[in-house]
């Protein structure tokens, strides 16, 4: 126990009072767990409570002082193993889960389909029995296919944290999103966030609906009516029954914008859409782009925010895009800090049972 206390301490899980496990005991006191008992996963935010959300926050907190020591290093995932397991390619996700696994100790191994079994016909579910067998704790994965981490997660007793899974969700990116918001802005309930561009292709989107719902923020969203879900009708509330019931759909990208506390633009995804969908880009960034006069309808230091890669010129402009109110780098470097965060939350405490 003396131990887990000083990895505990030297994580830096203590930034401010408020981060406390619900029985107000500080987690000074050694690796009390962030998430409910029983949790064993990160694969969307659909089933978070408000509290898991915000115990994530406030870790994140903590690991952020870590990241601004001189020495970026804690032993608080030591003796940890940690696979990242990519079938997309990855820039910003990958490489900070990496240094966010380094920075807490833990072995970090990064495995490409390119030079993997894959290449040789090797199923999903056979490499990741493979690697479950060489007693991993986490798997952090992408795949091309919606809801594949949740089949992995049910044949493993590895924690498995989707980093992006086909259309649908990319819980860490939504953290990210709403720990960038609450540094800036303070609490997120009651704050206007409209996110604008292709909705029906995005799972940051989708993830972003579901943990600002869960947070309180009023959420309108927009874009093409050939890029937005079934049940989004622009002008429209989305009805209840429907996974993202009461986000406002906004008839234009000017409405969207219109007083809001944050806008958050979204890429084209041109890799995951039919012909057909959109007339020309150019038309796309005359009506959906966000832009100095669209961003200007929004309130006064409002937050312009972009999950990456940009498409300058398409979906944001490059004035805006690294204007004042743009927060886009910012939302990288709070991705270490957040996925250090969701590491230690899920590896650090003992897991119960075995795999699904």
């Amino acid at each position: 126990m003396d131990d887990l206390r000083m990895e505990s301490r030297s994580a830096g899980l203590q930034p401010s009072p408020v981060q406390t496990a619900p029985s107000g005991q500080s987690v000074e006191a050694g690796p009390t767990p962030i998430l409910r008992s029983g949790r064993r996963d990160l694969l969307d935010l659909d089933d978070f409570s408000p509290e898991e959300i915000t115990g994530l926050l406030d870790s994140a907190e903590g690991m952020s002082e870590v990241l601004s020591r001189d020495v970026r290093k804690t032993p608080a995932l030591r003796g940890k193993t940690i696979i990242t397991l990519f079938y997309e390619a990855s820039t910003r996700t990958r490489v900070s889960f990496e240094q966010a696994g380094k920075i807490l100790s833990a072995d970090v191994i990064n495995v490409t389909t390119e030079a993997s079994s894959v290449k040789k016909g090797e199923s999903l579910l056979n490499t990741v029995l493979t690697l479950q067998a060489m007693q991993v704790d986490a798997i952090v994965m992408r795949h091309p296919h919606s809801g594949a981490p949740y089949l992995v997660a049910h044949h493993v007793d590895a924690a498995v944290i989707n980093a992006g899974d086909g259309t649908h969700a990319h819980p860490t990116q939504a953290l990210l999103d709403m720990f960038t918001i609450r540094r800036h802005i303070g609490a997120i309930a009651g704050k206007r966030v409209a996110i604008v561009g292709d909705i029906l292709h995005s799972r940051v989107a989708r993830s972003n609906m579901h943990g600002l719902s869960k947070m309180g923020a009023q959420i309108v969203v927009c874009g093409p009516p050939t890029l937005l879900p079934m049940g989004f009708e622009p002008g429209r509330i989305v009805p209840e029954g429907h996974p993202f019931e009461g986000v406002n759909v906004a008839a234009s990208a000017d409405e969207a914008c219109e007083g809001a506390d944050v806008v958050m633009a979204l890429r084209i995804q041109k890799e995951r859409q039919d012909s057909g969908r959109l007339p020309s880009m150019r038309e796309y960034s005359t009506v959906w782009g966000i832009n100095s006069k669209r961003l200007a309808l929004a309130k006064p230091g409002a937050l312009l925010m972009h999950p990456g890669p940009m498409n300058e010129g398409v979906e944001i402009s490059s004035d805006v895009a690294h204007g004042v109110q743009s927060v886009i780098r910012e939302q990288v470097q709070n991705g270490v800090a957040m996925r250090m965060a969701v590491l230690y939350a899920l590896c650090a405490v003992k897991r119960e049972g075995g795999g699904g």
